[in-house]
């Protein structure tokens, strides 16, 4: 990976487990990373982990990244011994079978698995049907009796898969959004005298709507808000260049839209214009759907100035998301070069 990047951090976040409302494990990851870089370090009724790390103005920035990946909760155990699933987050169910997950209860973790049946034994109808999460089923080997006693309705559900390196991309599950929280940590790291107060926010609950980061807004008031996230890279075959949105290797996403926010205009120049004075390579995004902590902060302690920075994703809210080792460099170092030049003089008002 790019020299001066934590490598195995990020393959520990990413191959940890954390869903929505369940973000246990990786927030003690997140508070032992950042505790030798922050002043003083919290947490909040919803999950979310602050590091503040405090500047000579009275001044509030925000830099929030989610910790939550998309994951299940078991909401019926049949009487076969098969579990079946309620969706945590957005998942496409063509990509679900023949995958392997963790099952995450009270007695410990269970592997397990999600079939698929044969083709020979399909007719046409069963062929065409869409599929659906509804429809998914976790076989763990066991005997009904065995399930029944050691899994319990509520309990949680991850995809297995590690992260590893495929020519110059990291691979894996979790990337969305662990690889932004990985940023803002290396952000924090970086950062020395701040003229402003930052509070690196991981924050939780993002990928059932953006419930963490809004409770966050309300607790922090910020003046400034950069939401970093992951986002669309659709540059492989079967779409035209329109639809991209993003492509790897091109640098560091500056956010002008997505389904949650429009950016504050005078916050992504600014960002765009440290981007140029730092030689960080960089893109713009307009993502047409989907949503991100940007929305859930720019506007719930009333109207905040808000901008994001996001690393452009391949194959998103599956087990094999893939981001680029450039790209990822460049979100830390605008990020960090953003905040080092914040002295909350900047005006953002419209």
């Amino acid at each position: 990976m790019n020299e001066g990047l934590d490598y195995e951090l990020l393959v520990s976040l990413t191959e940890e487990r954390g869903v929505p409302g369940y973000e246990d494990r990786v927030r003690e990851q997140v508070r032992s990373a950042i505790e030798p870089h922050a002043d003083r370090v919290r947490s909040d009724a919803m999950g979310n982990l602050v590091g503040t790390v405090e500047g000579e103005a009275d001044y509030d920035v925000v830099v929030a990244a989610h910790m939550d990946e998309i994951g299940f909760m078991v909401r019926h155990v049949d009487e076969e011994g098969f579990l079946e699933l309620d969706a945590l987050g957005g998942w496409d169910p063509r990509i679900l079978r023949a995958q392997r997950v963790t099952v995450h209860t009270d007695e410990g973790d269970l592997p397990g698995l999600i079939g698929s049946v044969p083709p020979h034994t399909l007719d046409e109808a069963d062929l065409e049907a869409e599929p659906s999460v509804e429809d998914v089923h976790v076989d763990l080997g066991l005997e009904s009796e065995t399930v029944e006693e050691r899994v319990s309705v509520g309990d949680l559900v991850t995809m297995d898969q590690s992260t590893t390196r495929v020519g110059e991309f990291v691979t894996g599950k979790a990337l969305d959004n662990r690889v932004s929280v990985f940023a803002m940590l290396e952000a924090a790291r970086r950062l020395e005298a701040p003229d402003v107060n930052v509070h690196f926010a991981a924050t939780t609950q993002e990928e059932v709507g953006l419930r963490g980061a809004e409770a966050l807004g309300v607790d922090l008031g910020p003046d400034l808000v950069v939401a970093v996230d992951t986002t669309v890279a659709n540059d492989v075959p079967g779409f035209e260049a329109g639809e991209r949105v993003t492509e790897l290797g091109d640098g560091v996403g500056i956010k002008l839209k997505d389904a949650s926010v429009i950016t504050n205009h005078k916050v992504h120049r600014r960002l765009r214009a440290v981007a140029e004075a730092d030689d960080v390579d960089h893109q713009f995004e307009v993502l047409p759907a989907g949503g991100t902590d940007t929305g859930g902060l720019q506007r719930v302690s009333g109207a905040t100035p808000a901008g994001a920075i996001s690393v452009p994703t391949r194959y998103l809210h599956t087990p094999t998301e893939s981001v680029h080792v450039d790209d990822v460099a460049a979100t830390v170092e605008l990020l960090v070069g953003f905040l080092d030049t914040e002295d909350g003089d900047h005006d953002y008002t419209l």
